[in-house]
């Protein structure tokens, strides 16, 4: 019995070393750190290259002397300067098998379950054994599952602290799915309303957002509103020969781009995910709705070329839409295309567009679409879907921009700005160059900067 109780013993101390042994490693806690000491792991369980806000921190971070690690998935390039910055380093995290992607509304909950499963075993081990500890980890939501149980037993275990950056609320984009009455979708709310309160500070995109997050998830750590500004790759191109040149590089342009230098043709650009958030049928109708007033008019109609980028679940469902319409001759002088950018490209291509079309209808009501940031960025005014609370932070009504809650009005602000004798698309370039000079760096170094001890 004693021999027994004996090896227990040391079988329980072994085990207790071994576990001990296993833990992630502890940052080093220090009476006084300077600013050229901060480190940053910033989690995106998204593309990295599709995620410009998270990029910006990464890269506003390096640029005073903070060391970053930025956690997500790899499937696209991100910015040049992100991957080239000494400071700094990309964990990639394997994505999920293509089999939980799935459209089965029935399949969707098991499906979700795998997915998360999956995501929290690549995360943790990124978390906690494929980097070194951190001062800080910043968290983009969404997605909160399972990131936010996650960084916060990251942060206990390695003596990390906890920052929140809210882009939108993970439940009311499942909402989108579905359905607000869905349990996943209530349970999403708790979960996120239960772990943010933990987090040691909040970043948020809206002063909307933030009074939800103080008034209903009763948020009383620090709380930021962090606008979204455009990146330096983002800016007005002037120069005439330089938009040739570039609208000429681009397969899709390059047969008009001529015609767009010289405003014979008008180029609207859109930038989708193809998501249930952005209702393309609304532009095709209003595209077509302005095809017919082309085709009764007395007066020669501008055409217009249409470029929409992006990847999604909806994309083939839009495009059988779009080559039905052409046949049916519902596209008189509207010329739509498709394609998929590197993010240089597509900052260009803004730079040289005639009019942007934003149709983010926000599944929460307070956040705010990147794509019209940086097209402000880019000195291209939009027109918009403006049926939400946020909106007005956004876009100032007739001067950088106009917003519409219908196809006809769509149609009616494209003819209205395309047309005539250019005086309206003129005041609204005017405003979005002048928005333009509103810049990430003036936002972030006095609030997101001071906060982290980086900026003084």
């Amino acid at each position: 019995m004693t021999l027994v109780l004996l090896l227990s013993i040391l079988a329980i101390g072994f085990s207790s070393v071994a576990f001990i042994q296993l833990l992630p490693t502890r940052r080093e806690k220090k009476s006084s750190e300077t600013h050229d000491a901060v480190s940053v792991q910033i989690v995106v369980l998204g593309d990295i290259g599709h995620s410009p806000r998270m990029q910006c921190h990464a890269l506003s971070i390096a640029r005073h002397g903070g060391r970053v690690t930025v956690i997500g998935y790899h499937n696209s390039t991100p910015n040049q300067e992100l991957l080239d910055h000494p400071l700094i380093s990309i964990v990639a995290l394997p994505s999920p098998p293509a089999l939980l992607q799935t459209k089965k509304k029935f399949l969707f909950p098991v499906a979700a379950i795998l997915k998360v499963l999956q995501q929290a075993w690549h995360l943790w081990t990124a978390l906690g054994y494929r980097t070194g500890p951190a001062h800080w980890i910043l968290v983009q939501n969404p997605p909160a599952a399972p990131t936010f149980a996650l960084a916060l037993l990251a942060c206990h275990l390695r003596h990390s602290r906890l920052i929140i950056d809210w882009h939108n609320f993970g439940y009311s984009i499942l909402a989108l799915k579905l359905g607000s009455a869905h349990p996943m979708v209530k349970l999403m709310a708790l979960y996120e309303k239960a772990f943010s309160c933990y987090a040691t500070a909040h970043f948020c995109v809206s002063n909307a957002m933030a009074r939800i997050l103080r008034e209903q998830f009763e948020i009383k750590k620090p709380l930021m509103v962090l606008h979204d500004r455009p990146s330096s790759a983002f800016s007005p191109i002037f120069d005439e020969k330089r938009r040739l040149a570039i609208l000429s590089s681009i397969p899709e342009t390059s047969q008009s781009a001529t015609d767009i230098i010289e405003g014979r043709c008008r180029l609207l650009v859109s930038s989708t995910s193809w998501t249930p958030d952005e209702d393309f049928s609304l532009l095709l109708d209003a595209l077509c709705r302005y095809s017919t007033s082309a085709k009764s008019s007395v007066l020669p109609s501008v055409p217009l070329l249409v470029i929409i980028t992006g990847k999604g679940p909806l994309k083939d469902m839009y495009l059988s839409q779009i080559d039905k319409l052409k046949a049916e001759g519902k596209l008189f002088n509207v010329f739509i295309k498709t394609t998929w950018l590197s993010f240089e490209n597509y900052a260009q291509l803004l730079a040289c567009a005639t009019l942007g079309v934003c149709l983010h209808t926000s599944s929460s009501g307070v956040d705010l679409p990147m794509k019209v940031v940086d097209m402000f960025g880019a000195g291209l005014p939009v027109v918009g879907w403006d049926q939400y609370e946020a909106w007005p932070e956004l876009v100032t009504e007739g001067v950088t921009g106009l917003g519409f809650d219908s196809a006809d009005k769509l149609s009616g602000l494209l003819k209205s700005v395309l047309g005539g004798d250019g005086s309206a698309l003129k005041v609204l370039r005017e405003g979005a160059v002048k928005e333009s000079r509103n810049r990430w760096d003036q936002t972030w170094d006095p609030i997101a900067g001071t906060f982290l001890g980086l900026v003084t």
